[in-house]
């Protein structure tokens, strides 16, 4: 039996004395109370954070390097919703992250993909009707019914939606909810139709602080959003000191080098900061995800499974030492699991285009429909502007910031599908990416046809991957695995992903994220205006623009 000495950190019971924890891979064997207070300079022994809503997926590392990097930050579990695999791969991409997860001592708890695909309105790869998601509920790794993005579904009583639904309280399994902007009435039916006793909904994409609480007096768990696009951290916070039962943290989104940065411990910190009671801060980081998903994860208390962390103190959570089932994982900022080699699974079937593929022929319309990309958010502004005419054809106008974006269909061979988009600001080149959430066909915006071709032929030649043409200046990280992750090193990822990402700032680009922002320009389930690969679509009105 091994043993720590610390201030133990008593969440539940609102106190921190001085103790020693005996504790092995079967368990914590024994808490002494040393002192019945806490001794200054001494570390804080405290529960691991865990990640309330997370697709590991657009970390772009497969689940075992995202481990080795989470760990550093005192994560020891995560809610992870395989939605995006699914889409690609089907019943056997959410098969492949509870097997390569399983690869690591780090406590993964997938939920049944709920919405593949997420909408008739564009190509996926596969379909998860109703028997395979009860099927996957089925399995005891399954925790839960992901995130239900059909909410018009859910208010229009859509039998398939039901059904599923009606499947995950049958297993004893609760849903979490996706619901933006919903309001009110809207806001207390979407609740009611996703709870069951016992089983509260969630909701996770809250953007003001009013839709917020109408969610949370419709009963549901607000999860504060803060990843590498949607932040949503400042609006929200606040409810955390008049609701500390009822919210949880999350990234719901977190690209490499963002991980290799921080995970819960910065939000956390933010918290603290803000003067938020910091057992306030801690049930949302520690404790709120374990009771409301039933996770098989120790909360520091004799009899629990050993997953606990060390942090230097209270104020900025610096991780000096992370344990889980009583196995050191990180130290000193060191990640100590060691991942074995990962396989690749994929379905990338489009051959490469021509830059003419990309041209839109002039309307003589005075005014085109035009997506405004927000910075930090997933919600968009639709526009009506006057459109930039070459040669008889609609053109980028990168003086106005009015560029080029368009979807290629990666399933089969098809005409992409180009419009014009605002606010990312390039002025040369392109970038482009296969991750374009949720079918993850190819998206790309850029300021010629030329650019915006070469870039999607990059991705195309490695099967996958984010990219960026400059002049002659090339640079692609390849994401062989679904399209959507590498099977490389975690940290070589992220450093290669922070070297593009530079790069296309230097293109231009004002977005804090911009392949995470365009990622989400083919979300068509949160509004106003997206584009697939079928055409750009009105996500208020549900249906495509005319």
């Amino acid at each position: 039996m091994e043993q720590v000495k610390g201030n133990l950190v008593d969440i539940m019971r609102r106190k921190i004395c001085f103790a020693a924890i005996g504790f092995d891979k079967e368990g914590i064997r024994q808490i002494e109370i040393l002192e019945e207070k806490e001794i200054a300079g001494e570390p804080y022994l405290l529960p691991g954070f865990v990640d309330s809503h997370v697709h590991i997926e657009s970390s772009m590392l497969v689940p075992s390097e995202f481990a080795r990097l989470a760990v550093v930050h005192g994560t020891v579990a995560t809610v992870s919703d395989p939605h995006e695999i699914a889409n690609v791969c089907g019943m056997e991409g959410v098969q492949y992250m509870i097997d390569n997860g399983n690869t690591v001592p780090f406590k993964f708890n997938f939920g049944a993909p709920s919405c593949v695909p997420a909408t008739a309105f564009e190509t996926a790869g596969a379909s998860l009707g109703v028997e395979a998601v009860t099927t996957l509920l089925a399995n005891p790794k399954i925790r839960y019914l992901s995130e239900m993005m059909n909410f018009p579904g859910v208010l229009a009583g859509d039998p398939e939606v039901i059904d599923k639904i009606k499947a995950a309280h049958a297993a004893g399994k609760p849903v979490d909810g996706h619901a933006p902007g919903l309001r009110g009435a809207d806001a207390q039916r979407y609740a009611g139709s996703i709870a069951a006793p016992g089983l509260p909904g969630t909701d996770h994409e809250c953007f003001t602080r009013e839709e917020a609480l109408d969610k949370l007096k419709a009963g549901m768990k607000i999860l504060i959003r803060e990843g590498s696009a949607a932040r949503n951290f400042e609006a929200l916070i606040d409810l955390l000191r008049d609701y500390p039962k009822e919210i949880m943290f999350c990234s719901d989104d977190k690209h490499p080098d963002s991980l290799e940065a921080g995970h819960i411990d910065q939000l956390c910190a933010r918290a603290v900061a803000k003067n938020i009671d910091v057992f306030h801060v801690l049930q949302a980081a520690c404790i709120n995800p374990v009771l409301h998903y039933k996770l098989p994860v120790g909360l520091l208390r004799e009899g629990d499974p050993a997953d606990f962390i060390v942090v230097q103190d209270l104020k900025h959570f610096k991780t000096i030492r992370t344990v889980i089932n009583g196995i050191p994982v990180a130290a000193d900022g060191r990640s100590l699991i060691q991942t074995p080699g990962a396989g690749i699974i994929n379905q990338f079937n489009c051959l490469p285009k021509k830059a003419a593929d990309f041209a839109i022929t002039a309307t003589g319309a005075a005014r085109i429909p035009v997506i405004e990309a927000l910075d930090g958010q997933l919600i968009t502004n639709p526009l009506q502007l006057e459109p930039k005419i070459a040669e008889g054809f609609f053109v980028s106008d990168p003086s106005r910031d009015l560029l080029k974006i368009t979807v290629v269909n990666r399933y089969k061979e098809a005409v992409p599908a180009t419009t014009f988009i605002k606010n990312f600001g390039l002025k040369t080149g392109a970038l482009a990416s296969s991750v374009a959430h949720d079918s993850h066909n190819i998206i790309a915006v850029g300021v010629d046809d030329e650019s915006l071709c070469r870039a999607v032929n990059l991705v195309i030649a490695e099967k996958g991957g984010v990219a960026a043409v400059n002049g002659d200046n090339e640079a692609i990280v390849p994401l062989p695995v679904a399209g959507l992750m590498s099977n490389a090193d975690g940290y070589k990822v992220a450093a290669a992903y922070t070297a593009i990402d530079r790069m296309v700032k230097e293109m231009g680009s004002t977005l804090s994220a911009p392949f995470m922002t365009l990622s989400f320009m083919a979300l068509l389930v949160i509004p106003a205006l997206k584009l697939s690969d079928k055409g750009l679509f009105d996500g208020q009105k549900f249906k495509f623009v005319v």
